[in-house]
């Protein structure tokens, strides 16, 4: 009989052990064991059961941390805030109700956000990223990825997106043709030779300065409405297309020396700039960098056109 009670309280207490959410990290689980919130029954470890009900919020910032292990357990969580830590890897896959993620100024390397299809706002700017996969989060509003090593960004799907910070990469290009609610785009700092915002007729602030921007085209008829808009150290942009000369050049002093404003800027964003070509191209006629039909002048900057659409920036010195 007592051979029968011992085997039995054994493994109540595996059992029980079993029961506890794994947390490696000592100052994350000081963080949660504290929170009453989360650790109900006020005892030193966050039982399975604890984890899954919490549907609230957990504020772990600051906290040097290294891993997060164990917030997997957390099935319910809406909100997580894990910046200015030292993460290298964090999953929130099981985090399905996720509505707002800040991990920003970590190491991290990779974030899978597949399955957090409910994220309305993502801040991991200042980590470590090559590559960020948000076709799966259509609910985004605001998404701040500045300060990583992203080559490339698909918005696409982020219909919903209001504020896009994607500053400081290494994109080299960007379509946000499909993102007609967003008001605010930061994009500077990046690799960028062309940039068409005319689908985005909400958008009031823009800053794209420090891009190698051939063509830039603004014009999407809520010009008169923007409260920021910079696009200095571009230094191949001479021709900016806009809704309204007069009031860009008036209002829109942060440009550089070389470039001026158009309603129609015969620069190449969508004929591709020096596109190769195996059939032999015709010139069609040569303009000047307002898009004006002008003849050959030596010593001056102009454009050929070409028969098959494409186009070339000529500067040509007489000897």
């Amino acid at each position: 009989m007592k051979t029968l009670l011992l085997l039995g309280a054994l493994a109540l207490t595996i059992n029980s052990f079993a029961q506890n959410v794994n947390i490696p990290d000592a100052n994350f689980k000081a963080y949660l064991v504290g929170n009453s919130l989360i650790n109900t029954n006020l005892d030193t470890e966050i039982q399975v059961s604890e984890a899954n009900a919490f549907g609230g919020d957990i504020f772990c910032n600051g906290l040097n941390v290294s891993d997060l292990t164990g917030i997997e357990a957390f099935t319910a969580l809406t909100y997580l805030r894990c910046f200015d830590n030292q993460l290298t890897s964090l999953d929130v896959t099981q985090n399905t109700a996720l509505t707002y993620l800040d991990c920003y100024n970590n190491q991290l390397t990779s974030l899978d956000l597949t399955q957090n299809t409910a994220l309305n706002y993502l801040y991991c700017h200042l980590n470590q990223l090559t590559s960020l996969d948000v076709s799966q989060n259509t609910d985004l509003t605001e998404l701040f990825c500045s300060q990583n090593q992203l080559t490339s960004l698909d918005v696409t799907q982020n219909t919903a997106l209001t504020g896009l910070f994607c500053d400081n990469n290494q994109l080299t290009s960007l379509d946000v043709s499909q993102n007609t609610a967003l008001t605010y785009l930061r994009c500077n700092g990046n690799q960028l030779t062309s940039l068409d915002v005319t689908q985005n007729t909400a958008l009031t602030n823009l800053l794209c300065d420090n891009n190698q921007l051939i063509c830039l085209n603004v014009k999407n008829g809520n010009n008169a409405n923007f409260t920021i808009f910079s696009a200095t150290v571009n230094p191949n942009l001479t021709c900016i297309e806009v809704d309204d000369v007069a009031y860009s050049t008036t209002n829109w002093t942060n440009i550089d020396p070389q470039t001026s404003f158009s309603t129609a800027c015969a620069n190449p964003c969508a004929l591709g700039l020096n596109e190769l070509s195996n059939t032999p191209k015709q010139l069609v006629k040569i303009v000047d960098l307002m898009g004006r039909e002008t003849p050959y002048k030596p010593n001056t900057v102009f454009i050929y056109v070409f028969d098959d659409g494409s186009t070339e920036k000529v500067f040509k010195m007489d000897e």
